[in-house]
């Protein structure tokens, strides 16, 4: 791995000691591992994604990490953003993104048409922002579990640009490569023939194309009766023009669907030339989620809902109960089958007594299976014979929540009547007023609370309805549990969030504003002294934050970090955000347990704009944290030059020194930043300032083999001659490390 960091010193390069001891292995693959990790310096989470070079080899392993490297500067709203390399073990460190990938979350979870709308359209935008580039960055591995998510739900391309061609053997190296990470079914057929091309562009829309494919179905794509998919057989049905089955995307699409099905035909024509090229892709599928009025669209409107809200944990479940398929039929009265087939005059016909008390798979009822069927009438007579109202599946579902889960009004009030349990819970103790609220059925949760259901009720983790409306953005059912309840400030048992805590994370305005009104208290905090305000600052909602703030939010209030609300949007980019907290009296200057300033975050998140906004307001320039670091010294170690820029106009001080005695010249010299050097140096750097082990900038310069470094400082007055605790010149460690060019430089500067 030397080799490697010598090639890429230019690079952030992490070390094992800069993570916490902590490592959680979240997958476990052939070509490596996934650890979440955390960064000591920023307190934040991050992947840590191993390469395994038992399997790809040094050098293979060697030059992943080159291309990771050129990704780093690469950053875009819907692309994984990339922070740099460990050497120890060969990793990349990237972003974190706490939702795991599109192909659990397509496994796990039904997700509804909205969602899967914004989703399609967000990897479109993606793809364009790679192939936008020039050269355009190509994918060669779109797929689903290379589909992140944050916690929102919202997309998020990973590995792209780490797949080359050329570095093949042959196109079958290439297709094994491929095929030995899973991706057969996303090849499109031209790499198949025996002279395939250079893949282009359009071989990711053909991949893109079987992703669609995938999330409007939520199915495998080429997926048989047996357990794995041959590569023989997906090779020649895409060869012969076959796809996967439009039939099976399911019957209750919108009719929006079928706009997006020919958007997926297209991309995936037998002929490259004959697929769209992304930016097209873009704005039609932007065209149908703007129709469906998926969150952020181009009204703006804070009141749009995410039709799939976060994952937390008490959510992690399906949005609509499917019950098992009726067993294969060999007698025409089998009454399942019947139901199955929605023949519901015969079934009528041939209900018996006997058969309201059988049991099912999975514990499930002939009154579950009428319920699923829709059909009022069915259930009245199966209620009729004495079906037994409160039957629960293995899961613990009632026929009530299965028909509050399907939204069968007309059921639900048929069981209300017949004097259902309204707050029988399942298994994890959802009763129906959860479902109803996680559905943003209003309906149903009037009906519900005028039926005598608990406003106020808790499933195993503490989460009331009131949290998932508030999470989900329904305004209406927020209303109607509001009128209902005495106190709307239960916190849930995980992280001792409240309501308010839920709507000001997701944005949602005019819930937070509701609940103000309530009474709620705008300084709640969770476990972890978090408060509504440090959770809208950082996920950027200024609306949000200004009703929070007008309510007599505390912006001065400290999580159990020490964080204020002012880091989290100074570690974010918020400028607006800090603005509107530090005309309202936030401390520009407040302390980190690790003694960080909003003003240090923002150095090294690279947010100049921030920085400037922060010092606009007395933000320090020259507070040092942890280790004596100043916001210049993290700019320079973290390579924001154009933070360094700004920091250096407003008059920061470039010789202060840190607690090894490292001014911000020699960390700009030793991350060899040639244009930040020379700005240093005009703004009167010492070129001659020394650390505690008697290093000049020149000694770093020296080491890193950075000619046009060793230059600027030689012409700007750097003592040659000046020794190291080791008693060495910069011309020494030229010579040691055999770098002719460096000490013929040093020799005759």
């Amino acid at each position: 791995m030397d080799s490697v960091v010598g090639a890429l010193d230019k690079f952030r390069i992490f070390k094992k000691e800069d993570f916490e001891e902590d490592w959680i292995k979240l997958k476990d693959r052939s070509f490596g591992q996934v650890y979440r990790v955390k960064l000591k310096l920023w307190r934040e989470k991050c992947a840590l994604k191993t390469f395994s070079t038992s399997l790809t080899g040094n050098s293979s392993c060697s030059k992943m990490i080159e291309e990771v490297s050129k990704m780093e500067k690469l950053k875009f709203k819907y692309i994984v953003s990339i922070y740099g390399v460990c050497n120890d073990p060969p990793a990349m460190v990237m972003e974190y993104m706490s939702n795991d990938t599109l192909a659990n979350l397509l496994h796990s979870h039904i997700l509804m048409w909205p969602k899967k709308f914004q989703m399609i359209h967000e990897t479109a935008m993606g793809m364009n922002f790679l192939h936008s580039m020039n050269p355009p960055i190509l994918h060669l591995n779109l797929k689903p579990s290379n589909i992140l998510l944050d916690d929102h739900l919202h997309v998020k391309i990973s590995d792209f640009g780490l797949i080359k061609w050329e570095e093949a053997g042959s196109g079958n190296e290439f297709i094994e490569n491929l095929t030995a990470r899973g991706n057969i079914c996303y090849i499109p057929p031209e790499t198949f023939s025996q002279c395939p091309d250079t893949p282009g562009t359009k071989f990711d829309v053909y991949s893109f194309s079987i992703v669609m494919w995938e999330i409007l179905t939520q199915k495998k794509s080429y997926q048989s009766s047996k357990r794995s998919t041959t590569k023989t057989s997906v090779m020649m049905k895409v060869s012969s023009g076959r796809r996967p089955a439009i039939e099976m995307i399911p019957d209750d699409k919108p009719r929006e669907c079928d706009q997006m099905i020919r958007i997926m035909e297209h991309c995936w024509d037998q002929d490259p030339e004959e697929r769209p090229d992304f930016s097209d892709i873009v704005r039609n599928t932007e065209a149908l989620s703007d129709v469906l009025g998926i969150e952020g669209s181009s009204n703006g409107s804070d009141t749009a809902k995410p039709v799939y809200p976060k994952l937390s944990p008490s959510c992690r479940r399906k949005s609509t109960v499917l019950l098992p398929n009726p067993p294969d039929c060999n007698t025409e009265d089998d009454i399942l089958n019947l139901l199955s087939m929605k023949d519901f005059e015969n079934f009528r016909k041939g209900l018996r007594k006997d058969h309201v008390s059988m049991l099912f798979k999975d514990d499930n009822t002939l009154l579950h299976y009428a319920v699923v069927s829709g059909d009022s009438a069915c259930v009245t007579d199966v209620l009729k014979l004495g079906a037994e109202l409160n039957a629960q599946s293995v899961r613990g579902y009632t026929p009530l929540i299965v028909a509050v889960l399907n939204k069968f009004h007309e059921i639900c009030s048929l069981l209300i009547e017949h004097e259902a349990d309204v707050n029988l819970g399942d298994s994890d103790r959802w009763t129906p007023m959860h479902f109803a609220a996680q559905n943003g059925d209003s309906r149903v949760v009037r009906l519900l609370l005028d039926k005598g259901a608990c406003p106020g009720v808790k499933e195993k983790e503490g989460w009331t309805p009131l949290h998932l409306a508030s999470q989900n953005g329904d305004e209406d059912v927020v209303r109607l549990f509001l009128s209902r309840l005495v106190s709307a400030d239960e916190r849930e048992e995980l992280q001792g969030r409240t309501a308010l805590h839920l709507a000001a994370a997701y944005g949602h305005v005019n819930i937070a504003k509701l609940l103000l009104g309530k009474g709620v208290d705008p300084n709640v905090t969770d476990k972890s002294l978090t408060t509504a305000l440090h959770l809208s600052a950082e996920e950027g909602h200024n609306r949000v934050v200004r009703q929070l703030v007008m309510k007599g939010a505390d912006v001065n209030s400290v999580d159990s970090w020490q964080y204020t609300p002012l880091h989290f949007a100074a570690a974010k980019g918020h400028t607006g955000i800090c603005r509107l907290l530090l005309v309202n009296k936030a401390n520009p200057n407040p302390r980190t347990l690790q003694g960080w300033t909003p003003m240090h975050l923002a150095a090294l998140k690279g947010y100049g704009n921030t920085v400037l906004e922060l010092e606009a307001h007395q933000g320090s320039l020259n507070a040092q944290g942890e280790g004596g670091w100043t916001p210049l010294h993290l700019a320079c170690l973290h390579r924001q030059e154009e933070v360094i820029s700004k920091l250096l106009a407003a008059k920061a001080d470039p010789n202060v020194a840190e607690d090894s005695g490292f001014t911000a010249l020699h960390l700009a010299c030793n991350g060899g930043l040639f244009s930040s050097v020379l700005q240093l140096i005009s703004h009167g750097a010492n070129v001659n300032s020394q650390n505690k082990s008697l290093a000049t900038p020149l000694h770093l310069a020296a080491q890193k083999g950075s000619i046009p470094i060793i230059k600027a400082l030689l012409l700007n007055g750097a003592d040659r001659s000046c020794k190291d605790s080791t008693g060495c010149t910069a011309l020494t460690l030229a010579r040691q490390s055999q770098n002719e060019e460096v000490a013929q430089q040093l020799e005759e500067g």
